[in-house]
This record gives structure tokens, C-alpha cells and sequence, in this order.
């Protein structure tokens, strides 16, 4: 477990996806700068700490069997339900006379999880019993889920990691944590109207390509796009690659279609 520290690896992020205000900070769609924010305790003063019953049922179908259905719901369920983000004491100054290393000053901070990769994801909680489980020492701020994610993305974090350590602990993916920022559903990216939209614009200029469709692609559960494209017989390797990697190019320069993709693959099948 780690402490956030600079926001280089967000702001790359926000700038991949295009959300990003006039001075190159991490905004939302619509240039509202995230940057500086904090977690704001609202609407929660008669909150007893316990975990929504729907969420947790959603959160376990996902945890065991992560169909595009499945997750509809959980991010359905996420989007309404109130959230505990643990922050914990950070030692500012220490006292290191007579021998002993004494915290004299310390601030409390929201805990960042860094995997071994360097990817980042802000936990949060259905409950008090899960957040103490966890770590019996942080301290809870209840939340709604689109402030969990604003934070999330101002402190450089890929995702929401929910209930961690607990037999349902689910990862809320890049298109979710960004979903639930700027407070919109979030869809699977192959039932998803706005990428739609973007792909059909990004093969439209290719002559070759008689046809496509788009489907959820393996494993489940990872958010992969699996774009089938129709391409006549005949094409080699290196026409049919770099076909593939036009349309790509497409896509990628439409950042609220990339926010929506967590991963894109092709897939080729003959012309009829």
C-alpha cells in the first residue's frame, strides 16, 4: 500500500482520453478541472455504516461470474449507493531524539494501492465491518460513488478497487471509474451507442472492409471490445495489419470513445 504522490500517471490518462482543462489538468467531459478537490462528506449524517444488500448481491454475481448483464447491474447499483473511502494518518514531522523515531505532526490522506506494475486504484467500501476487516485503522469518509471516482482520477488511479480483501472484492474498470465521474450510465463498450458511432466512422474510409459488427470479447469481465471486421479473401498479413491498425488510429482519436474501452481487439471473417 502506498500514499499518492504526484499526479504524472493521471494526467497522462486524462490527456489519453481527452479530458483534460486549458492548463492540462484532469478535468471531466466538459473541462471542469478535478485537480485540488476534496472528498466531500454529503447527505450521509444518519449513515449507520452498513453495506447496501443489492450492491452486495451484485458484487458477488460479478465476483463469480462476470457477464456483461452482471455488470450493468453492479454499475447500476454502484452509481446510487453511498461509499466509504478509508483515509489514514501520514507523519509529517518526527521527533528522532533519544533514540526513538516519534510522528510529532501527521495528516490524514487518502490510501492509494499500487500494484507491482505501477498501476493505481483508490479502494472503497460497502461497510464498516469490510473497511475494519481491511484495515481496522483508517478512518471512513462516506461519499457518493461519482466523488470516489473524481478522486480516483485526481490522484492517478486506473480504478476503483471495491471491498478489497473480501471473497467479492471487484475491480470497477478504467470506462467505469470514468463513468461514474461524470455521472452517466456506464454500458459495455459493445452495447455502447457512442462507440458505435466511432467505429462505424473509423471503417467507413476503408474500402475493403465489407462489413463489421462489434461483441464482447474474452475473458469476461476485462472489458475487451472484440471488433469483427469483413474483409474480402486475398488480403496478406501486412495489408490486413495495417488495415487494422488504421482503424485503431480512428478510434483513439476520440477520446470519449476511448474512456469507454478498456481494451480493443480484431477479429477477421471472409466476405460473403
Amino acid at each position: 500500500m502506498t500514499l499518492p504522490h504526484d499526479g504524472t500517471a493521471g494526467l497522462q490518462r486524462a490527456r489519453q482520453h481527452g479530458h483534460v482543462d486549458d492548463e492540462g489538468r484532469p478535468s471531466d467531459s466538459v473541462g471542469q478541472a478535478w485537480a485540488g478537490k476534496t472528498i466531500p462528506v454529503q447527505g450521509f449524517a444518519d449513515d449507520r455504516g452498513d453495506a447496501d444488500p443489492g450492491v452486495i448481491t451484485a458484487l458477488r454475481s460479478c465476483a463469480g461470474h462476470p457477464t456483461p448483464d452482471a455488470e450493468v447491474e453492479l454499475m447500476a447499483r454502484v452509481a446510487v449507493a453511498r461509499w466509504l473511502v478509508p483515509v489514514v494518518a501520514v507523519p509529517t514531522e518526527v521527533d528522532e531524539t533519544g533514540g526513538l523515531v516519534t510522528d510529532t505532526r501527521s495528516e490524514m490522506a487518502a490510501v492509494v494501492l499500487t500494484a507491482p506494475d505501477g498501476r493505481r486504484a483508490l479502494p472503497m467500501f460497502t461497510s464498516l465491518e469490510s473497511l475494519a476487516a481491511w484495515d481496522p485503522e483508517a478512518r471512513p469518509v462516506p461519499v457518493p460513488a461519482s466523488s470516489a471516482a473524481q478522486s480516483a482520477i485526481t490522484e492517478s488511479c486506473d480504478a476503483l478497487l471495491v471491498d478489497v480483501s473480501s471473497p467479492h472484492a471487484v475491480v470497477l474498470r478504467a470506462s467505469m471509474l470514468w463513468a461514474l465521474a461524470q455521472d452517466r450510465p456506464w454500458l459495455p463498450a459493445h452495447l455502447d451507442d457512442h462507440v458505435a458511432r466511432a467505429i462505424r466512422a473509423a471503417v467507413a474510409d476503408e474500402p475493403f472492409v465489407a462489413a463489421h459488427r462489434v461483441e464482447a470479447g474474452e475473458p469476461l469481465g476485462a472489458g475487451v471490445l472484440r471488433v469483427v471486421l469483413e474483409l474480402p479473401s486475398g488480403l496478406d498479413e501486412p495489408a490486413v495489419s495495417a488495415l487494422a491498425t488504421r482503424v485503431g488510429e480512428r478510434i483513439a482519436t476520440d477520446g470519449e470513445a476511448r474512456a469507454r474501452i478498456d481494451a480493443l481487439t480484431f477479429a477477421l471473417e471472409a466476405a460473403t
